[in-house]
């Protein structure tokens, strides 16, 4: 059974139809007072229920990320009280992912505390997409299926065929993730590195390799303001660059995201794991992954191989 919450209802339509049946229905609200309210419309009983829900605002059905994550943890819970079988919560982007780590004294693992709230309200497994690091699967006692949209970005620059392509990782971290790619795309490898002064502020200090006469392409997980991906462009066109181009997985598209995306790249593809906010300039491509997502959740209901569907390769960090 698949049942969606409002953060996304298209994906998990999407989803559904994939699959070949029928959202289960659900009473999905807010009251007056900011509580939120969930009601499973028919019974769940002995069912794998799969919750797709990724914890992001949607401002089309009125709900923030934090609305969102505490209608996941109702379904999944409001699901294990009605005696189903299995429930998986679904969140192909994981809120609070970045937040996984302490780089001051008194901050809080906000990825573990919400990795472990699922856990609390019942979840039996996870299934996520290109998680912002790769310990974050260990932050839950329960099973993280994890998925990777790397594989599908990288085969849409394969049939661009770029001219001189280079491959670019956005900072030193990603530099294994973006190795992959190069070497899919058999292309080279350019790094930059960065300073970060502020939250969501990003300086661009130096270009690693060759990028002059090339078309680079710059592949993350996360772009949210774009600040940084401006930055990055503007950095790769001063060392040479002829053409920028930009990938990653969830499009979060926060503040002056649609400003910092008009000028300065041919393409920017995205995956539709986050509805994409109005107001993007056209060279945003949203490539969909109900497919992928599909597939996944049925291997899991057939106690198939997640990992089979990448080859193997979805533990890119």
């Amino acid at each position: 059974m698949i049942v969606g919450g409002r953060a996304h209802p298209a994906l998990a339509s999407a989803i559904a139809a994939q699959l070949g049946i029928e959202l289960t229905p659900a009473t999905l609200k807010t009251f007056a007072g900011g509580e939120t309210y969930c009601r499973y419309e028919e019974s769940v009983r002995g069912a794998d229920v799969f919750v797709v829900q990724p914890t992001c605002a949607n401002p089309e059905t009125g709900v923030g990320l934090n609305d969102a994550l505490m209608e996941l943890l109702l379904l999944v819970e409001a699901a294990r009280g009605a005696s189903a079988h299995r429930v998986v919560a679904v969140t192909p982007w994981f809120g609070y992912s970045r937040q996984d780590r302490k780089s001051a004294p008194r901050e809080p693992l906000s990825a573990r505390l919400a990795a472990r709230l699922l856990e609390t309200a019942g979840a039996d497994r996870i299934l996520a997409m290109d998680l912002h690091v790769g310990q974050i699967q260990g932050f839950s006692n329960r099973p993280v299926d994890h998925m990777t949209a790397l594989l599908m970005l990288t085969r849409h620059f394969a049939e661009r065929d770029l001219p001189n392509p280079v491959v670019v990782a956005p900072d030193v971290g990603r530099a294994k993730l973006n190795q992959k790619v190069a070497a899919l795309l058999g292309s080279d490898l350019a790094i930059l590195t960065k300073d970060r002064p502020a939250h969501q502020e990003a300086e661009v200090t130096n270009v690693i390799g060759d990028v002059e006469g090339k078309t680079a392409i710059i592949i993350d997980d996360i772009i949210d303001t774009a600040g940084t991906l401006r930055a990055a462009a503007k950095a790769l066109r001063a060392n040479g660059a002829i053409a920028v181009h930009a990938a990653a997985t969830h499009a979060v598209l926060s503040g002056d995201a649609p400003k910092n995306l008009a000028d300065g790249f041919e393409e920017v593809v995205v995956t539709d794991t986050i509805p994409l906010r109005a107001g993007m300039p056209p060279s945003v491509r949203v490539l969909p992954t109900a497919e992928l997502l599909a597939d996944c959740i049925r291997r899991i209901f057939t106690d198939d191989s997640v990992s089979q569907a990448f080859a193997g390769e979805n533990q890119l960090f």
